[in-house]
């Protein structure tokens, strides 16, 4: 027997091909802002792997959490050591992303570092220098960053600054002192040709200026004194 179907009760299909009016189409409101800031985002970035980067920015913005991006285009720097990819306003970011914890774990890091599009073997690089656990220091490598980014400890010195700020307003970088000699002495100890007595004869002086500066250093107290 043949069952007797009719077409009547089915829904017309809109033709291949069938355009479909504005009216028809539902735009969330906020996905105009969204994209805005997101390809703003990309261009100051400049990833070198775009996917990879918009997967970790949209991750982030999900959560909550900072996003991977710089606060500016960069420009080449002829001294600058960017045979890694690492950067000045990578670094930045990074630490603007893991800054709200005093360590972080290798695994963190690694999500981190490969979010900005940046080579693993330099992570390594960096983790084997610092002998580093599970349990990462994390001023300890932003200042092994801030050397690999760098020709001299007092180069490098000048980078943390720059990274550290929180001085929008005058443009001159500077942190506390304390922060300073933390960051210092750790680079110091790693390079292991400079003498102790060097080390602390350098910060005794440099604190004198500190404490005429509300406990704070800028770039250029420091720069001549360390060449």
């Amino acid at each position: 027997m043949t069952a007797n179907i009719s077409f009547q009760h089915f829904p017309a299909m809109p033709p291949p091909g069938r355009m479909y009016s504005v009216q028809q189409i539902n735009i969330p409101p906020e996905l105009p802002d969204i994209l805005k800031k997101f390809t703003k985002a990309a261009i100051r970035t400049q990833p070198q792997d775009v996917l990879q980067w918009s997967a970790s920015y949209f991750n982030n913005l999900s959560k909550g959490e900072a996003l991977p991006v710089k606060q500016r285009l960069e420009m080449p720097v002829a001294t600058q050591k960017t045979d890694s990819g690492l950067t000045p306003g990578l670094l930045k970011d990074l630490h603007k992303q893991l800054a709200n914890k005093k360590t972080t774990s290798k695994e963190e890091l690694q999500e981190r570092w490969q979010g900005l599009c940046l080579p693993l073997e330099q992570l390594d690089t960096l983790l084997v220098l610092g002998n580093f656990s599970d349990h990462i220091d994390w001023m300890h490598f932003l200042a092994l960053g801030c050397s690999a980014l760098a020709e001299s400890i007092t180069s490098a010195m000048k980078y943390a600054c720059e990274i550290l700020t929180e001085n929008e307003e005058d443009g001159v970088a500077r942190i506390q002192f304390d922060t300073f000699v933390g960051l210092y002495t750790y680079l110091a100890h790693i390079d292991g040709e400079i003498p102790q007595e060097q080390i602390d004869s350098f910060l005794s002086r440099l604190q004198e200026t500190a404490t005429r500066q509300n406990n704070m250093i800028q770039v250029d107290n420091f720069y001549n004194l360390m060449k």
